[in-house]
Order: structure tokens, then C-alpha cells, then sequence
């Protein structure tokens, strides 16, 4: 059994790396959606249907890992307030940016003050409408998840960190058991509508938007995928690890979204990779831990990883506008079918890296001098100093150390 507790935790290169692996997923999912990539016809039927789930596995993924990062990097001495406030101060600037973007670009006409007002203060997760929660800049939608994740994770970090090592398993079990029976308790939402013709492209089409909304946006459903990955942290912190490979993991990851793609689709949704994916997670985090690595921890994953937050913002603005503005709605050939979907990535990491430079760095920057500004003066306060005294910080747990190369904020 692996001993990776809590002395020896490190940094997760390879978790970052792979964050942007589940980003260009979600991107591929959202790819196969347009036109000229999901026409049988075309030759695209087999694009689309593989990746059919794509982007309901990456947010999946996000969501269990914002869970396992966070709680590897939680620091000892943070308080509720600040970690609030340092988690507000990266997701939002960005989210800001890419909903004016999304306005520019395509989104003007639908932008009713119904949708755009919960859009642009991330609650339209909580608004079981496909119009609303899937309107002006569609990801952002996990952003209002993300924000009750972090809103509710000093409250369960504390309370799963009481968990004894012994029941850690059995709980994070009972966790990914009770995501796996959420399309059956889905069953005693009211139908009500169902996905319409404008969505014939997407495999949402003609489903429930209640059930689905209930299964996979609303916001208290999805906190279960966040649990579990603060469980499945708690594991490898404590030295509980099964020791299963990341090799055999990503294996069996993969056998489970083939999996999915099989399934009745409320179950296709989530239940089915969710629990790979958290011994996925764990079983990378473990091997870094213990110096090893992965060929996702180079400095390439490193700097992908680090921009996929912002490019998982700008991707689907960019690909709407691509169809809805440029009239990209068929290739000639399959070079050219490639070489746009290139293009768009390629533009897509290019606006990421600009958010990433221009906003998100700056904004983390600023709240952490605001900070430290606070810091100084309640402990100059404390201690009957001057507000100018300097203040010696206490040398950070190990921990601290993993946060800023894993942040995770989104699917």
C-alpha cells in the first residue's frame, strides 16, 4: 500500500497536464456539434457519435478534480473568507471577459435579460431551462457549480477530514454509488419538455430537460463528484491507496466512456465514469507524489495545463462563431475539416493565453496583495505594532505547495 500521507505531499505536474487533456475534450465534443462535423452524409457520423459524451466525461473529470486538488492543497492556516475570496478572484475577471466576448461575437440576439442576468452572475445552473443554462457562453454553466463547490468546501473538507483512514473507501464508495443511482431517482422528476430542434445536432435532443437538468447541472447533484474527489485526496494523503497504476486506471477510464456510449442516456451522462475517473485522478496524484511522474508532466502539459481553464471559456465562443458568423457549416474535404478544427484550437489556446496573462494572473495578483496588505494589519493590530512593521509568515505546510501548478476551476 502506498505511504504518500501528509508530510510527503508534492506538486501534481501530471494532473496538470492532464486537465488540459479533459479542456480539448470538452472542445472536441463541442467541435462535433457543428455542422460540417456531424453529418453522416459528410462522412462525420462516426466523429460525432465517438465523441458523443466527450464533453459530459471532461466536466466530470473537472468536477472530481477540483475536489481532489483543492483538498491536496488545502492550507492549515486558511480561513473561509480568504480562500472565498482567492478562488472569486480567479474564476470571475476570466468568466467576465468571455461572456463580453460571447455577446461580440455571437450571442447578442439571444441574450434576453432571462438569460443573460443569471449567465452573468453564475447562477443559471440553478434554473432547470436549456435556454438559460446553456445560453450566451455555454461552459460557464460549470462555473455556478464551481462556485457552490467552493462555497460549501471549508464546511465539507472539515467534515470529511474527520473521517477515520479505515472508512475512507466505504465512503467514497457510497459517494460514486450514489451518483451512479441518480438517473433513477431522476425518474420521479417531471419530465416536462423535452430538447428541441434547436438542438437536433446535440445527443441531448429530444430527452428530458428536467431529468437531465436534475442528473447533471443542478448544482447540489453535482457537489456528490466534488465529495468524492476531496475523498478520494483524503485517501492518498493518508496513505490508504490501493497502489492501482496509472496505466491500468487510464485503461480502465477508457473502457468506461466506451461504456457510456452504450448506456440508456441518463446514465451515460456521469454514472458510468465517474468512479474511473476518481481512481484516475488518485492514481496520478500518487506517482507524482512518490517523484515519479508522468509524460504529462513536462513543461509543455505544464504551460497547457495552466491556460486550460481560460480555454475552456473561449473554445465554444469561438466555435459558434466559426459556424454562425463565418457560415463554416460544411468542408469540401477532410483536410479542410481538419485544418479549421486546427485553426480554431490553435486561435481558441492563443485568447487563452491572452485571458491568462492579461486577466487571470493580474486579478490573482492583486487579491494576494490585498492579502497580505490584511494580514499585516491585523497583525500589527495584535501585537500594538506600527501598520508599517513587517510580518514574518510562518513557512507554509507541503501541501500549500501543490496549489498553484493543479488549480482546478472548471470544466
Amino acid at each position: 500500500m502506498s505511504q504518500a500521507g501528509p508530510g510527503s505531499a508534492a506538486r501534481l505536474p501530471s494532473l496538470t497536464g492532464m486537465r488540459f487533456l479533459a479542456a480539448f475534450l470538452v472542445f472536441l465534443f463541442h467541435l462535433s456539434m457543428l455542422d460540417a462535423y456531424s453529418t453522416p452524409e459528410a462522412g462525420h457520423g462516426p466523429f460525432a457519435a465517438a465523441l458523443k459524451n466527450g464533453g459530459w466525461a471532461g466536466v466530470t473529470f473537472f468536477f472530481v478534480l477540483s475536489g481532489f486538488v483543492l483538498t491536496w492543497s488545502a492550507r492549515d492556516k486558511d480561513n473561509a473568507p480568504a480562500f472565498w475570496g482567492r478562488r472569486l478572484a480567479k474564476i470571475y475577471p476570466n468568466h467576465v471577459v468571455a461572456f463580453v466576448l460571447a455577446l461580440v461575437l455571437y450571442a447578442s440576439a439571444s441574450a434576453t435579460l432571462d438569460r443573460a442576468v443569471p449567465n452573468f452572475f453564475l447562477l443559471q445552473a440553478w434554473i432547470p431551462r436549456d435556454d438559460v443554462f446553456f445560453s450566451i457562453n455555454n461552459p460557464s454553466w460549470s462555473i455556478s457549480c464551481e462556485l457552490v463547490f467552493y462555497l460549501l468546501f471549508p464546511v465539507l473538507h472539515r467534515l470529511i477530514s474527520r473521517i477515520g483512514a479505515r472508512r475512507l473507501w466505504w465512503w467514497a464508495a457510497g459517494v460514486a454509488a450514489a451518483i451512479a443511482l441518480l438517473p433513477v431517482v431522476a425518474q420521479l422528476v417531471p419530465a416536462g419538455d423535452a430538447f428541441g430542434p434547436n438542438h437536433a445536432k446535440s445527443p441531448l435532443y429530444g430527452h428530458s430537460v428536467n431529468q437531465m437538468w436534475f442528473v447533471y447541472i443542478f448544482p447540489i447533484t453535482r457537489v456528490l463528484d466534488f465529495a468524492l474527489g476531496i475523498l478520494m485526496a483524503r485517501i492518498v494523503l493518508a496513505g490508504r491507496w490501493i497502489g492501482l497504476g496509472v496505466l491500468p486506471a487510464t485503461a480502465l477510464a477508457a473502457v468506461a466512456y466506451v461504456v457510456s456510449l452504450n448506456v440508456p442516456f441518463l446514465f451515460s451522462l456521469n454514472a458510468v465514469v465517474v468512479a474511473p475517473f476518481a481512481l484516475l485522478i488518485a492514481a496520478t496524484a500518487d506517482r507524482d507524489a512518490h517523484g515519479t511522474g508522468t509524460a504529462l508532466a513536462g513543461r509543455v502539459w505544464m504551460w497547457l495545463g495552466e491556460v486550460s481553464f481560460a480555454f475552456y471559456l473561449v473554445h465554444q465562443t469561438l466555435l459558434s462563431f466559426t459556424q454562425e458568423r463565418l457560415g463554416f457549416k460544411e468542408a469540401d474535404s477532410a483536410v479542410e475539416a481538419v485544418g479549421v478544427a486546427a485553426l480554431v484550437a490553435a486561435v481558441s489556446l492563443l485568447l487563452a493565453w491572452l485571458l491568462y496573462v492579461g486577466v487571470e494572473r493580474p486579478a490573482m495578483r492583486a487579491w494576494s496583495r490585498r492579502a497580505r496588505a490584511r494580514a499585516r494589519a491585523r497583525e500589527a493590530q495584535a501585537v500594538g505594532a506600527p501598520l508599517t512593521a513587517p510580518l514574518t509568515a510562518p513557512r507554509p505546510p507541503l501541501r500549500e505547495a501543490a496549489e498553484k501548478p493543479v488549480t482546478v476551476d472548471a470544466p
